[in-house]
């Protein structure tokens, strides 16, 4: 049976490669647009397909490797899954069809109900932690935001006892203080979800998070974390996607002018950031290597992909040039050797397997959060981003000698 579940899915990715061909075939010309979004379909599936099936058969505990420095079983199942949900989340919202890549979303859509059954399932093997050590709060909410970016075809799915089950392992991470940090945008997402699903939530996580966050922020569309400022890449792996995240689920809940005026004001800084991330890809599709948690490879461009999935690029940035400056980062990563392992987990690194880069908090599951850079896969394949030829992006055309307009600070 699995053997046969393998062949389905190969060639469901063949038939996507032959759409791809046939596509140039009638334009005489190559689609780059198509082109790239097949080879990121591939690669998504490529990340999370030992994750889900393993989990779907409650097998995760099992077949997972641990890669780290100190012992994280207590934390990188959930890791594993939290955030990978987080980053497959929109590509599954768009749902199934019958195209080769809606089959193969609606693949990964009852792999993921399975998954999120098993994973908050207290007679499972695979249950999860939600509840012990600090690190179970980090992973609840990255699993929220998984919810919150599929509400239709992972939430919308799910049995009713597997959401309750759900609301349940949330709610149980409150035990958790979230340290005076980003963490606090940890709690406040888990409780934009539960506000979103359960209809309620505790406000004040909510408020004190978003008010702290508001009180750090130091110009030019970055947060500190916490008070003081940190080169890294936290404002993308966590701070502005859950800024904007919660916010959303605010002002959706309440449609009040307040609530209004800070998503307007949180979009306005995230597409600045989005902004700079956007010119830090070099020529060669590289990055600066700053700061922590390194090992989390391309998910340092989250922000990015999300303001592009959002549709809310400045003008000055065209969408054909940021879906070629993600594609040849993520494939420049990707391809590397040592990125996975022989049974197809990543391995912990940048570019390759660089174990010394894994700080103490850093295991197997930590590195899904990579997923977070495929956000525009939530673009449906007829979107104007996916379609016409490449564009250089920022540092290409200035390192090309093109004369351009000069960058200013947002604020």
């Amino acid at each position: 049976m699995n053997k046969i579940k393998t062949l389905v899915i190969a060639l469901l990715i063949l038939q996507l490669n032959l759409n791809v061909t046939a596509v140039h075939a009638r334009t005489n010309k190559p689609d780059d647009g198509q082109r790239e979004r097949s080879y990121l379909v591939q690669s998504l599936i490529r990340i999370a397909d030992p994750v889900l099936v393993a989990l779907s058969k409650n097998e995760l505990r099992i077949k997972m490797p641990l890669e780290s420095k100190i012992d994280r079983k207590q934390h990188t199942y959930l890791e594993a899954f939290g955030r990978l949900m987080a980053g497959l989340a929109p590509w599954l919202e768009l749902g199934p069809d019958d195209t080769a890549e809606g089959k193969l979303r609606k693949k990964y859509i009852d792999l993921a109900v399975l998954s999120f059954k098993n994973a908050t399932d207290p007679k499972a093997p695979d249950f999860m932690n939600f509840d012990k050590g600090g690190q179970a709060l980090v992973d609840a909410a990255f699993l929220a935001q998984g919810l919150l970016r599929a509400p239709t075809q992972i939430w919308g799915r799910l049995d009713a006892e597997t959401k309750a089950n759900v609301i349940a392992a949330l709610k149980s991470s409150r035990i958790i203080t979230p340290s005076y940090s980003n963490w606090l945008m940890f709690s406040a997402e888990v409780e934009a979800a539960l506000l979103k699903f359960d209809g309620k939530c505790d406000r004040m996580r909510v408020d004190y998070a978003m008010k702290s966050h508001m009180n750090w922020y130091k110009g030019d569309g970055a947060y500190g974390d916490g008070p003081n400022f940190h080169w890294d890449y936290y404002n993308s792996f966590v701070i502005q996607p859950m800024l904007l995240d919660v916010s959303q689920t605010l002002l959706a809940a309440d449609k009040s002018a307040p609530a209004k005026r800070t998503y307007d004001l949180i979009l306005k800084r995230s597409i600045r950031y989005a902004t700079v991330l956007e010119r830090l890809i070099s020529p060669e599709g590289t990055y600066p290597p700053i700061g922590r948690s390194l090992a989390y490879r391309f998910g340092a461009f989250q922000s990015l992909s999300q303001i592009a999935l959002m549709k809310a690029l400045p003008a000055e940035i065209e969408a054909q040039q940021v879906r070629a400056a993600l594609y040849t980062m993520i494939k420049r990563q990707l391809e590397a050797p040592g990125t996975f392992d022989k049974n197809g987990w990543l391995q912990i690194g940048l570019y390759g397997h660089q174990p010394g880069l894994g700080e103490i908090y850093i295991s197997t599951g930590s590195l899904y959060l990579c997923s977070e850079a495929f956000l525009i896969l939530g673009l449906s394949p007829s979107d104007p981003f996916w379609t016409g030829g490449d564009k250089d992006w920022t540092a290409k055309k200035i390192w090309k000698g093109q004369d351009m307009p000069a960058d200013h600070s947002a604020d």
